[in-house]
This record gives structure tokens, C-alpha cells and sequence, in this order.
């Protein structure tokens, strides 16, 4: 299999919510589409954009503002340089200008179509960006959202990636190579990110600085907040209510109830389409942060450790996404929710000083426990049960880091890699209605929101 060449910067990105598929990777979209259209030379004059949506890009696009984010894109915005407002004025369905090269068109959420769910592309969650001239295509271009942010497109040239220096694809690999050069495993993703991203190593840690502060900034902003969320579904916001009463006479466990106000709190901001992280998608946004926020701010772990804990969350990441998924149209909630549970669970035990075998185990416990976990966001908002799902994540990422801690490494019987197979699996068998899709599970039990 072949090396693992992502950036920690590709898989954690600053944007709006409240889904990286649905949102970020459209608006990548968008505005590839916007760059292209500057180069291009058309002996005639386009008069009109077409935007078709298909698979869950179509089911619940309307839910996660899909359309208000490839017309963003298309009008030269960016996921790190929108503002939210901008984006919920699109709504109202205002005609805006598509200026590109010499071509200049009016633009709308209006022009977006919203198409077939099941369909023959190579991934499920595909737009198609057309130039048209009455009925005649002048142009086009055919892209993937396929989680994370990231998106792929037809045609499209792969880049020879910089080759990093430690070379692996799974966790054992990764082990080998730690075990085999006397490194921690910080230190290898480390030197891997500097290669990848030709930047310095005081780059990379100002980088994460800047990720971590986003994180802790989008969980602050959701302790503060009351209120309904946006949407059909009236559902009210928790995080500040659960954060006060953690201090009451009464609160049982005080670290746990406000590690849950984290979660929700983060995840809240997402549901609003704030400004978040992905960690690893928007819609499981919620619950790394949730885990820095306590680390920093409730147990007192130095920021340099945080940021080690990151590195090696990432590499949990890396992994979960090049041997199964970390889309939830592609594998379900388990992809999303299950792999940022089981990066909270290796940040925080390797952030608390624990090596990598115990790091693995923690990672391993969390993933394991989100197995089969399907995608049914409840009207199409990433709300129900995104949001609970988040703060469960976080909460199931701390209680395995517990275990991890104290437990006797010749006992522990699954590895990191073969949950992540397990994973890939179970994604394969499980019914495309459960992804992502509103078309089962809790989306059709609770048809009143």
C-alpha cells in the first residue's frame, strides 16, 4: 500500500459548519471551479451556470447550506476567509455576481439543482459545474466530495507529494519505524510534516497553535451562547446551561459534566454554522476540541504536550482515512464521530505522557465502541443526533484513555488497524440510507422536527 502523504493541515481545517463535505469540500468546489474558469478561452459567451448535487450532497444539502457553499465558492470565497454572515445572507436567494476572466454572470442558490441520490459516479457525493450557453455546454467540470474537506475532481492531475521520511501506511508500519529508530511517535509525524509541507518545525507547532485556538475559541463561543439553533428542528442549545450547573452543590462529577459542556459546546457552534475545525470532518467537530479545552484548561496540560498529542492524533487520522474512511456518506457516523473519538483517546493519553502501545490501545477502545455507527442526521441538520453524538465521543475518548492507562498491554487483544479493517467493512455492508442520506434510522423515527 502506498505511504501516507497528508498534511496534519489538510486533515485539521479552520471553516464554516456544519459538515466538511457538505460545506467546506462544495466551497473548494466552487472556487476551483472560479480559478479555472479564469484560464479558460471560449470562442462563445456563456449565459448561464448549472450546479447539479447528487447522493447526499442532494438528500440533505438543503440542511447542511450546501448550496449556499458552492455558490460561495463559485462567487471567490474560500473556507478559511468567509464570513458566516455572508454566507447565511446567500439564503434569501439575492442574485450575486460570478466574475471569473472576462466572464461575468448572476449567480444564486437559485441556480442549484439538487439530483439524483443514487447515482454511477466514482463517489457518491458529486457536483457538476457546467458553462452553458442556452442548452449547449461550453464547460465542465465534475467533482468529489469525499469527507474531511477534501474533494477530488475528474481529470484531475495528481500531484507528485513530497516524500516524507518515515515511510508507513498503517499502525504497525508506523510502530516499526518508532521501535526500529528509537523515536516518539510526535517525532516521526513531526519530521513527516516538515517534509510534506516544506515548512519548518516552528511553522508547523505556530500552525497548530493557530488550529488548537480555533478549537478552544469555537468551544468559549458555545459556552456562552443559549438559545435555538438555527433550522425546522427548534432545538435548543445545552452547552451553557451544562457548563454552569458543573459548579452547582449538586453536580456529581464535576470534571465530566463540563467535559460534556465542552463537547456539546463545540458541536453547538458547528449545528450554527459557525466557525469550527475539522477534526477529522465538521460533523465530529465537537469532540477533539472538547478534549484540548479540558486538557488545557481543567487538568493543566502544558501546551507543548497538547500539541504533540495533536501530531499523533493525526496520524490516527491518517490512518482511519487511507485504509477505510472518514466520510459518513461513504462508511457512516463511525468514520466521523468513531475516528475523532479514537484521535481524542491517543491525544489525551499520549498529551498525559503514556507511549505509543498505550496510545494505540486508548485509540483502538474508542474506535472499536463506535463500530456500525450509522448517519442519520434527523431532517438533515447536523444536529440530532450529531451533537450528543459529539459529546458521547468525547466522553467515550476520555474513559478510554482510563483504561488504556492502567491496563496490561499482553491483555489487550484487538489492534488499531485491524478496528480500522473492521471499519472499512462495516461501511462496505451497511445500507446507503444510513449515509448521510435522512433517509433511515433517526431521521424517519422523528419525522415531527
Amino acid at each position: 500500500m502506498t505511504a501516507i502523504t497528508t498534511s496534519v493541515f489538510e486533515l485539521f481545517k479552520i471553516g464554516p459548519g456544519p459538515s466538511s463535505s457538505h460545506t467546506i469540500g462544495p466551497m473548494k468546489a466552487g472556487y476551483n471551479f472560479h480559478q479555472t474558469v479564469a484560464d479558460l478561452s471560449l470562442d462563445t459567451k456563456p449565459d448561464n451556470i448549472e450546479i447539479r448535487l447528487y447522493g447526499s450532497l442532494s438528500a440533505t444539502g438543503k440542511g447542511h447550506g450546501t448550496d449556499r457553499a458552492v455558490v460561495a465558492g463559485l462567487l471567490g470565497f474560500h473556507p478559511d476567509n468567509v464570513e458566516c454572515t455572508f454566507l447565511d445572507s446567500l439564503a434569501d436567494g439575492s442574485t450575486h455576481q460570478f466574475n471569473s476572466g472576462d466572464i461575468s454572470l448572476p449567480l444564486s442558490v437559485k441556480d442549484v439543482g439538487f439530483a439524483e441520490v443514487e447515482n454511477d459516479f466514482p463517489y457518491a457525493n458529486t457536483l457538476l459545474l457546467r458553462l452553458r450557453k442556452g442548452e449547449d455546454v461550453l464547460f465542465e467540470q465534475e467533482y468529489y466530495s469525499i469527507g474531511g474537506g477534501f474533494i477530488k475532481w475528474k481529470g484531475q492531475r495528481e500531484e507528485i507529494p513530497r516524500v516524507p521520511p518515515h515511510k508507513y501506511s498503517n499502525m504497525d508500519e508506523l510502530k516499526n519505524i518508532l521501535t526500529d529508530e528509537g523515536l516518539r511517535m510526535h517525532q516521526a509525524i513531526l519530521a513527516n510534516e516538515t517534509a510534506i509541507s516544506g515548512i519548518s518545525e516552528e511553522e508547523v507547532f505556530e500552525r497548530l497553535d493557530s488550529i488548537l485556538d480555533a478549537m478552544k475559541q469555537a468551544v468559549r463561543n458555545g459556552l456562552s451562547i443559549g438559545g435555538t439553533l438555527p433550522g425546522p428542528i427548534g432545538l435548543r442549545r445545552k452547552a451553557k446551561r451544562l457548563f454552569e450547573n458543573s459548579s452547582g452543590p449538586n453536580a456529581a462529577d464535576k470534571f465530566l459534566l463540563r467535559l460534556n459542556a465542552y463537547g456539546f459546546a463545540a458541536s453547538e457552534e458547528n449545528g450554527a454554522g459557525r466557525i469550527v475545525v475539522t477534526a477529522p470532518t465538521s460533523g465530529s467537530a465537537g469532540v477533539i476540541p472538547a478534549a484540548v479545552y479540558a486538557l488545557e484548561e481543567d487538568l493543566g496540560i502544558s501546551r507543548e504536550k497538547v500539541r504533540e498529542g495533536m501530531l499523533v492524533a493525526a496520524a490516527l487520522g491518517f490512518i482511519a482515512k487511507h485504509n477505510a474512511s472518514i466520510a459518513g456518506a461513504e462508511v457512516g457516523c463511525q468514520g466521523e464521530v468513531g475516528v475523532a473519538s479514537a484521535m481524542a483517546a491517543g491525544l489525551i493519553t499520549y498529551a498525559n505522557g503514556h507511549r505509543f502501545w498505550r496510545t494505540e490501545n486508548a485509540a483502538e477502545s474508542a474506535l472499536e465502541h463506535h463500530l456500525g455507527l450509522t448517519c442519520d442526521p434527523v431532517g438533515g441538520y447536523v444536529q440530532i443526533p450529531c451533537i450528543e453524538r459529539n459529546t458521547m465521543g468525547v466522553v467515550r475518548a476520555y474513559n478510554a484513555y482510563l483504561i488504556a492507562s492502567v491496563e496490561n498491554e499482553k491483555f489487550h487483544k484487538v489492534s488499531f488497524d485491524e478496528v480500522v479493517k473492521a471499519m472499512a467493512e462495516t461501511g462496505k455492508d451497511m445500507n446507503s440510507k444510513y449515509k448521510e442520506t435522512s433517509l433511515g434510522g433517526l431521521a424517519v423515527s422523528v419525522p415531527n422536527c
